[in-house]
């Protein structure tokens, strides 16, 4: 766990103190703006490869899941903030399984948190822009509620509306990226534990359960880059659905 709280490295004793896990958020963000830039300057009508590959992604996510979810109109409108809320919510999770990285900065609860209150006020906006204040009634008050429990219902509504989605928005992405972090860790310091402590250094042959806790270390490597990409795709397609049911013309 101390792997995610590292001392500081650049600006000592500054406002602008910088630690490992800042420098590798900073690095997902330039890699993506190259990737991006490169990918979009001298687009052509028939695709390279990589064009393909770049236009398969992206398509996925502005048709599959913003087109989809909030419709052209909308969708084209808040098509910004998701598009920067999937990739960049992939490319910090993924950094978790990079050699020489092997750090998903959304395990710390400060950056899913920041991202969580994104979507939050995303929301918010699309509702208020759209209905001004009734769109917290819309929010709180279902039709057809009894009139007598309508405050039980309302305060229970407001609970889960502002106060909820945020939080497990927050905590979700942040365990997943935790828990994935640890598998990892846990298989491969075992490894190391039977090839050179118990195999090498002792000459035991129970050593040899290292390639088991190797094999298991590649395939959790695999999962957490599924993993990766699906609590991108879950964050992104929340936010939408938030931001869809605000503009709704009824709860």
């Amino acid at each position: 766990m101390e792997e995610f709280f590292p001392e500081p490295i650049l600006f000592l004793n500054t406002p602008f103190e910088m630690n490992r896990i800042l420098l590798i958020r900073m690095l997902v963000v330039v890699v993506l703006a190259v990737i991006f830039w490169v990918a979009t300057r001298n687009l052509k009508v028939v695709p390279t490869k990589g064009q393909v590959v770049f236009e398969t992604i992206t398509g996925f996510v502005r048709n599959n899941i913003i087109i989809e979810t909030l419709g052209e109109k909308d969708g084209r409108r808040f098509m910004p903030v998701l598009f920067t809320i999937f990739f960049l919510t992939l490319g910090l999770n993924i950094t978790g399984v990079i050699p020489g990285l092997q750090i998903a900065s959304t395990g710390l609860i400060g950056q899913a948190l920041i991202m969580a209150l994104v979507a939050y006020f995303t929301f918010i906006y699309a509702g208020m822009r759209r209905h001004g204040f009734r769109f917290f009634k819309n929010q709180t008050v279902l039709p057809g509620v009894p009139i007598f429990i309508v405050p039980v219902i309302a305060i229970l509504e407001a609970l889960s509306t502002f106060i909820i989605r945020p939080v497990t928005l927050t905590l979700r992405l942040t365990m997943n990226m935790v828990a994935g972090h640890m598998l990892l860790v846990l298989c491969f310091l075992a490894t190391n534990f039977f090839f050179v402590t118990v195999l090498v250094e002792q000459g035991n042959p129970l050593g040899l359960l290292g390639v088991g806790t190797f094999a298991f270390g590649i395939a959790f490597t695999a999962l957490e880059i599924f993993v990766a990409a699906l609590q991108a795709f879950v964050f992104t397609i929340l936010t939408a659905i938030y931001i869809q049911l605000a503009l709704a013309d009824e709860h």
